[in-house]
């Protein structure tokens, strides 16, 4: 199966935090799955260690080598399909990332292991 990484999930996967659940924990390191994270989200992170609300203690080009590539990771780029579907998706949820997230997720029907319940508005397969 395939699976796309939220930003936190991806984030508390690495570092084994207490706030990652048993399913996504079991999904991720299932070796049968594919696991994707979205540019979406190294950008998202990009802005966030520039404003110091994030840090991963290693400039991102390093993070995307160590822990994207190093972990079999695939990077989902940004297509103009996901682009398109952003012009209807409803605003239920008002984070940009995140509403690419969840285009990219019902372009390429893919779920997305989350833990933001906000993506259960949309019509995409969540798993937590």
């Amino acid at each position: 199966m395939k699976y796309i990484l939220d930003t936190h999930a991806l984030l508390w996967i690495l570092t084994n935090s207490p706030q990652v659940s048993e399913a996504a924990k079991e999904l991720y390191l299932n070796s049968g799955n594919t696991i994707y994270f979205s540019m979406a989200g190294l950008w998202e992170m990009s802005i966030k260690i520039s404003l110091k609300k994030l840090s991963i203690g290693e400039p991102i080009n390093e993070f995307v080598q160590n822990h994207i590539s190093g972990n079999d990771i695939t990077l989902l780029n940004i297509e103009l399909p996901h682009i398109f579907l952003l012009e209807k998706l409803p605003y239920h949820h008002g984070d940009p990332f995140d509403r690419l997230l969840i285009c990219q997720s019902i372009y390429e029907n893919i779920p997305i292991i989350s833990s933001d319940s906000m993506f259960d508005s949309y019509p995409i397969k969540r798993i937590w």
